[in-house]
C-alpha cells in the first residue's frame, strides 16, 4: 500500500531533477538560472515528466555550489530573484508539473547570519544552533569522525578553542538538531516556500541529521592509514553514530504535519546503500518517498541488477523513489560501457524502474543518453576535486545541457560557461527531437506508456525466477523485462501479452509471435495482458 497520506500526485508521476547551473541561462553569464528554467519547462510537459526537482537556488558563496546555504529565504543573484522563482511556480503549474524544491537541513553555510553569530558569541543564543565540542584530550578532533569530502569532520574555531561539526566541507558547519529553536526555525523555512506554491521538498542528507548525543567514536571497519581517497576514507569506518539515528524520523513526523494541508510532499535523500536502513527512514507517518542509491553504484549483471532491486520493493514496498544517476555521480552511460552501449543498458534499465512501485526519477540530460562531459584538469570547480589531488570530482556528470545548434549548444549565449560544453550538438534537444528513433524520443514514447497504466496502484512487484540474464517482473496485468545479458534472449508467455514499449526498435524483430518476445542484449520491454488508458 502507499504511505498513509500520501499526495494523490506523487506516485502517479515521473520525477525529473534539474541541476539549476546546469540547465538554462537566460541572462547570459554562463550559469544557469531561474529565467533559463522557465523558458524550457515545456521541454520537461513534453518528455511526461509531472514532477521537477531543482537543487538549491538560495543565496550562497557557493563553496559546494549552493548546498551551502547562507539565507534560506533569498535567491541568490546569481540564479534570480524571488519574482522569477514565483514566474517559475506559475509556469510549471501552467503546465501541469509539480514544483520540488531543494531544502538543505542538516547544515547551513559559514556564511549564515546564525553560523556568524554562533561563533562571535559563545554564550549566545545561536551557539547551540550547532554542534561544538571541546578538543579531545591530545588536542585534535573530539571523535574520529570523517567528512564526506575527506579528512576530519571537524575544525578547530582558534578564537573560542572548540571545535565544530562538518559532514561536508568545513564551509558547510552541520545544524544541531538536537536543539527545539532549530526546528522552529525550518518550520517557519518551510512554510514560507509552501506558501510561494512549492509542491513538496526533496531534504538533502535526509539520513543524518541528528547526531548522536554523546558524539562517539565509529567503529573502524579498516584501518586510515595511507587511504587518501574522500570517499574510501569515508567507507573506512561504520557510520554507528554519525548517520542514521532514529531520532531523525521525529523531524520528519513534525514535518509531515506542516506539509499535509498544502497537498506537499516529503522526499529524502535517504543515502544508504542497505535496504533495511531505508526502510528504517521510510516507515509511512514520515516522509512519503526516499530515493534507493544502491542503483547508482551496481554493475551490469543480472543478478546484480535483479538483487539490488528487489532488495528495496522487499523493504519498502511502495515508497522507494528510482534513481540510476545524478547530480553526485557518473552518468549510467558511463558506468554502463559508455557510448552507445552504455546508452542501450540505460535506457533498458529505465524501463524497469517506470514499473517499480514508487517514484522513478531521471536526470537532467538522461533523457538524451549523455556520457560523462569531459572537462579539463584547469576547469574542475567541484570541491571534492579541488581538494583532493587526482579526483575529477562530479563535475563529469554536471556539464551544461545540450539544446540545439548555436553557441554554447542553446545553453547560453555567453563567451564561456561556468564548466565546459560535454557534448556534441548531436545529442543535443534539437537535434535528437527531429529524429524518431533518437534516444530522446524512446524516453518520450518509454514515459508516455508508463503514463498510460491505469493498474498499477497498490499492486506490489512479482519478481520472476529466471537465470538467463533476464531481469522481470510483474504487477497486476503489467510486465517489466530487462536483459542484462550479452545475447538475445526470449520472452515465452501466453498469447493474451501484447508489447506496449521496446527500447530497441526494429522493424525486423516481432512485437509478438504466439507469445515469444525476443529481447536483444540490453533491451527493455513492457508488456500488457490488459491495458487500461488514463
Amino acid at each position: 500500500m502507499k504511505p498513509v497520506a500520501a499526495p494523490s500526485w506523487l506516485f502517479d508521476s515521473v520525477g525529473y531533477e534539474v541541476y539549476i547551473r546546469s540547465f538554462c541561462d537566460g541572462n547570459g553569464d554562463g550559469i544557469g538560472d531561474l529565467p533559463g528554467l522557465s523558458s524550457r519547462l515545456d521541454h520537461l510537459a513534453r518528455i511526461g515528466v509531472g514532477i521537477v526537482w531543482i537543487t538549491p537556488f538560495y543565496k550562497s558563496p557557493m563553496a559546494d555550489f549552493g548546498y551551502d546555504v547562507a539565507d534560506y529565504r533569498a535567491i541568490d543573484p546569481v540564479f534570480g530573484s524571488l519574482d522569477d522563482f514565483d514566474r517559475v511556480i506559475a509556469r510549471a503549474h501552467d503546465l501541469g508539473l509539480r514544483v520540488v524544491i531543494d531544502i538543505v537541513p542538516n547544515h547551513s553555510s559559514i556564511s549564515h547570519a546564525w553560523f556568524e553569530a554562533a561563533r562571535a558569541d559563545p554564550q549566545g543564543e545561536y551557539r547551540d544552533y550547532y554542534i561544538w565540542r571541546d578538543p579531545s584530550p591530545d588536542g585534535g578532533p573530539p571523535n574520529n569522525w570523517m567528512s564526506h569530502f575527506g579528512g576530519p569532520a571537524w575544525t578547530l574555531d582558534e578564537a573560542s578553542g572548540q571545535y565544530y561539526l562538518h559532514l561536508f566541507l568545513p564551509e558547510q558547519p552541520d545544524l544541531n538538531w538536537r536543539n527545539p529553536a532549530v526546528h522552529r526555525e525550518f518550520e517557519q523555512i518551510l512554510r514560507f516556500w509552501l506558501d510561494r506554491g512549492v509542491d513538496g521538498f526533496r531534504i538533502d542528507v535526509a539520513h543524518a541529521m541528528v547526531k548522536d548525543e554523546q558524539l562517539r567514536d565509529n567503529p573502524m571497519l579498516m584501518p586510515l592509514d595511507g587511504v587518501t581517497d574522500a570517499r574510501y576514507q569515508f567507507a573506512c569506518m561504520d557510520h554507528k553514530y554519525d548517520l542514521t539515528q532514529p531520532e531523525t524520523l521525529d523531524i520528519y513526523r513534525e514535518w509531515r504535519r506542516i506539509v499535509e494541508p498544502y497537498g506537499a510532499a516529503l522526499i529524502g535523500e535517504t543515502y544508504v546503500l542497505d535496504a533495511a536502513d531505508l526502510a528504517k527512514m521510510l516507515p509511512g507517518d514520515g516522509l512519503h518517498t526516499g530515493f534507493w542509491f544502491t542503483p547508482m553504484h551496481m554493475g551490469w549483471e543480472a543478478n546484480t541488477i535483479r538483487r539490488t532491486l528487489k532488495a528495496a520493493t522487499d523493504a519498502v514496498p511502495a515508497g522507494v523513489g528510482w534513481v540510476q544517476s545524478s547530480h553526485d555521480e557518473s552518468r549510467p552511460v558511463a558506468r554502463f560501457g559508455g557510448g552507445d552501449l552504455g546508452r542501450r543498458r540505460s535506457l533498458g534499465l529505465s524501463v524497469l524502474m517506470m514499473g517499480l512501485p514508487g517514484v522513478p526519477f531521471i536526470y537532467e540530460g538522461e533523457e538524451l543518453g549523455l556520457d560523462d562531459g569531459v572537462v579539463p584538469t584547469d576547469r574542475l570547480t567541484d570541491p571534492v576535486a579541488v581538494r583532493n589531488e587526482g579526483s575529477v570530482g562530479r563535475d563529469p556528470c554536471r556539464t551544461p545541457m545540450p539544446w540545439g545548434p548555436g553557441p554554447n549548444l542553446g545553453f547560453s549565449t555567453a563567451a564561456d560557461t561556468w564548466l565546459p560544453l560535454g557534448h556534441d550538438e548531436q545529442w543535443s534537444v534539437a537535434s535528437q527531437s527531429a529524429d524518431p528513433e533518437s534516444h530522446l524520443n524512446r524516453v518520450i514514447a518509454m514515459i508516455k506508456v508508463r503514463n498510460s497504466l491505469t493498474d498499477l496502484a497498490g499492486e506490489r512487484a512479482s519478481w520472476m525466477d529466471r537465470d538467463d540474464g533476464v531481469v522481470a517482473f510483474t504487477r497486476g496485468d503489467n510486465m517489466f523485462a530487462l536483459n542484462a545479458d550479452d545475447t538475445a534472449r526470449v520472452l515465452d508467455c501466453d498469447p493474451t501479452w501484447t508489447c506496449l514499449f521496446r527500447s530497441q526498435p526494429d522493424p525486423s524483430v516481432p512485437t509478438a509471435s504466439d507469445g515469444r518476445f525476443e529481447l536483444r542484449p540490453g533491451e527493455g520491454m513492457i508488456l500488457a495482458r490488459t491495458r487500461g488508458v488514463r
